[in-house]
């Protein structure tokens, strides 16, 4: 698929988008443009690869201009550039706004502009029945990327909806094993509290397993193990190898769910069970062939996906941190 192709990369300089681009890489793209703020970033990015087929731009997806010019002879899109930490959004909902709405729509705008063949939104757990404003903006992102597959264009439009992926930039995982070594402490909000988790190269794969086999309007639900934030915090202290470890519970943050959902009862009347890997949402609006292609497919047997069933247990929760090469 990516093969002698330009591949356009927002917010590129984060763990997804490292990650990405390692897979990427190896696929023989013609070019991979890196489209972020930040310039420290991306020199850093540029040393770390070292690769001729990478190119650069400073650049915010507020900017149309500058977005579209990014967007000129462009074969496929991934939207990675978002505000996405949950009390930064609930504290300044205008920035979030800015960002997570307008500059989803500036891509949409820049890729029918220049005729680009597909693009691939990633988008979040907390845009299921939203309870924080985080949660609110993705999913009027992902309504504006579904809605795009009606714009007179050949451009295609596809979400790939995740949970937390273990070790990106902020995740819970450095957090506590930095409160772990510095503090001898771990702060939790709620001792309740179950999240769904995924190392990053499993979530990359899964990403472009879903940019292949989509045909624009779907939204790529990612079935992913879930776990106790307390069990994850008792693993790593075990690991740490340090003695006396506190856990305290702190209360939640405004926005904050004990429990997550990747899919709601809403859309699980219109979601089929695509492989063990993935649930397909499909739209309640009518896009063309859209039906069609996953007609064979059955409609899921369950009313929600919540993050409080089918817990990992302890072993299991050591086995992905090994694997996403946190503990030795």
């Amino acid at each position: 698929m990516f093969n002698n192709q330009v591949i356009l990369v927002t917010g590129g300089t984060g763990s997804w988008g490292y990650e990405l681009i390692k897979q990427l890489l190896p696929q023989n793209p013609k070019e991979i443009i890196i489209y972020s703020r930040s310039e420290s970033t991306q020199v850093a990015m540029s040393r770390a690869f070292e690769d001729h087929r990478l190119t650069f731009r400073i650049g915010d997806i507020r900017d149309k201009e500058a977005l579209a010019a990014a967007c000129k002879n462009v074969d496929y899109v991934f939207h990675l550039a978002a505000l996405k930490h949950v009390p930064v959004c609930e504290d300044q909902p205008y920035e979030a706004l800015k960002t997570n709405v307008v500059g989803t729509q500036n891509v949409i705008e820049a890729a029918v502009e220049n005729r680009v063949k597909k693009v691939i939104y990633i988008s979040t757990d907390k845009a299921a029945n939203p309870s924080n404003f985080y949660g609110m903006t993705k999913a009027i992102g992902e309504k504006l990327i579904v809605y795009a597959n009606l714009l007179p264009s050949e451009t295609q439009f596809v979400c790939v909806r995740g949970g937390n992926v273990l070790g990106t930039n902020g995740s819970v995982v450095h957090l506590f094993m930095n409160q772990i070594k510095n503090k001898g402490q771990v702060r939790i909000t709620d001792m309740n509290m179950t999240r769904f988790f995924l190392t990053l190269p499993d979530a990359i794969k899964l990403l472009f397993k879903a940019s292949v086999e989509s045909v624009g309007g779907e939204i790529f639900v990612m079935t992913m193990p879930t776990c106790r934030i307390v069990d994850l915090a008792e693993v790593l202290i075990e690991a740490s190898g340090r003695e006396n470890v506190e856990i305290i519970e702190t209360g939640t943050r405004p926005g904050e769910k004990i429990h997550e959902i990747l899919m709601s009862d809403f859309e699980s009347q219109s979601t089929v069970v695509y492989d063990d890997e993935y649930l397909v949402i499909l739209p309640t609006l009518d896009i063309p062939n859209l039906k069609d292609r996953y007609k064979a497919y059955p409609l899921v047997s369950f009313s929600s996906f919540s993050s409080d069933k089918n817990l990992m247990d302890k072993k299991e929760i050591k086995e992905i941190l090994v694997r996403g090469g946190f503990l030795e």
